[in-house]
């Protein structure tokens, strides 16, 4: 390893970025060797400062790029011009970027463009639809071709890389979720919701945010909603709201009238564990959440046609129910009213990590710069 600092740009502009990057950074800045640069693009900008604060750690640079009725286009070329200033002026020795976000795309090719190796957190992860999810499923490949160290989570997207003959090198870590969720976990966070009897009723957390989901589909989740808690008297829906009108609207339309329904405003990563905890099951069509609510034990229903996690519907942590109301209606009432489908889910093993996945990340790119 050189004798000054390895310097370490860690890229990240959305909340999802921050809760799995947040461990990875805490790593890096303990670590002796590493200059570490956390570089914010501000894809979204609340619900990122809100995890920056609840994991003590600030940004050293804010592109601060976010703006009303932003477009994908509009995010990837601010994203872009910005980061290639930044890292033209920072000469980082390695760019880390997370997932499949536009930022996480910009970013890996402005690095790109300087001749920056890249390191990709979460790579591998496919559905093998390139519009499903949009623009995620594009964007993750596309980091992948221009990737130096990929940092799979499973060995099933060992083998998508293995599959679509990346270049660099690929070092299966097990997914930084975890590492964040065992964090914030140890502290027992709560969630406290004005009117919702947490010990008399029994709780489906959902979350529902997906561009693919606009539309009908999202009118039909609502349907799916309704008839669960028309079906179970003692059920209680707790439906944190996306920021986007497109989302919440309809949502907001359709339900909020319930008197067992519960809308609110995004939860805050302290606020969104307590509320897994506690609840019995959750319905969404986050991908997050489908890692890491297994490590609580909770079944999850995913209100989705594809995922690029199939690993946890093959250990049987989650089950793909797509967005028809009587097939939603119909998954969550097994779960609901026989036990025993309830405990195989809540009971098999989350085949997301151990939480060491970003010891292991630091230790990858100290590898890399010793040889």
């Amino acid at each position: 390893m050189t004798t000054s600092p390895i310097r370490v740009c860690i890229t990240l502009g959305t909340r999802p970025e921050a809760i799995k990057l947040a461990p990875v950074i805490k790593q890096f800045q303990k670590t002796p060797g590493f200059d570490t640069q956390v570089v914010l693009t501000g894809q979204h900008r609340e619900m990122v400062d809100q995890v920056m604060q609840l994991f003590e750690i600030k940004a050293d640079r804010d592109l601060n790029i976010m703006q009303p009725k932003q477009t994908l286009s509009d995010i990837t070329c601010r994203s872009l011009q910005g980061l290639q200033t930044l890292f033209a002026e920072l000469q980082p020795q390695i760019v880390l970027v997370q997932g499949d976000t536009t930022t996480a795309f910009a970013a890996a090719l402005a690095a790109f463009y300087q001749k920056i190796p890249v390191g990709h957190v979460e790579a591998g992860l496919r559905t093998d639809n390139i519009l499903d999810p949009f623009p995620e499923e594009a964007n993750r490949r596309l980091v992948s071709q221009i990737t130096t160290l990929h940092f799979p989570p499973t060995d099933k997207s060992v083998a998508n890389l293995t599959a679509s003959g990346v270049s660099g090198k690929v070092i299966k870590t097990g997914n930084t979720v975890i590492d964040a969720l065992q964090t914030v976990a140890s502290k027992a966070p709560a969630c406290e919701v004005p009117g919702l009897d947490w010990n008399n009723h029994r709780v489906i957390l959902s979350t529902v945010h997906r561009r693919e989901n606009w539309g009908e589909p999202l009118q039909n989740i609502a349907k799916g909603f309704l008839q669960v808690l028309d079906k179970f008297e003692d059920v209680a829906l707790l439906l944190p709201l996306h920021r986007n009108p497109t989302v919440r609207e309809p949502l907001k339309a359709a339900l909020e009238s319930h008197p067992r329904t519960f809308l609110v405003e995004p939860l805050d990563y302290g606020q969104l564990v307590g509320a897994m905890r506690r609840c019995h099951l959750l319905l969404t069509d986050s991908g997050g959440l489908q890692e890491e609510a297994p490590g609580l034990g909770k079944p999850v229903l995913v209100l989705r046609e594809t995922t690029e996690r199939p690993e946890a519907a093959e250990a049987g942590t989650a089950k793909l129910v797509g967005t028809e109301p009587e097939v939603i209606t119909a998954e969550a009432a097994k779960l609901l009213s026989d036990p025993v489908a309830y405990d195989a889910m809540a009971r098999a093993i989350n085949p997301f990590g151990d939480g060491k996945a970003s010891e292991r990340i630091v230790q990858a790119v100290q590898d890399y710069f010793s040889q």
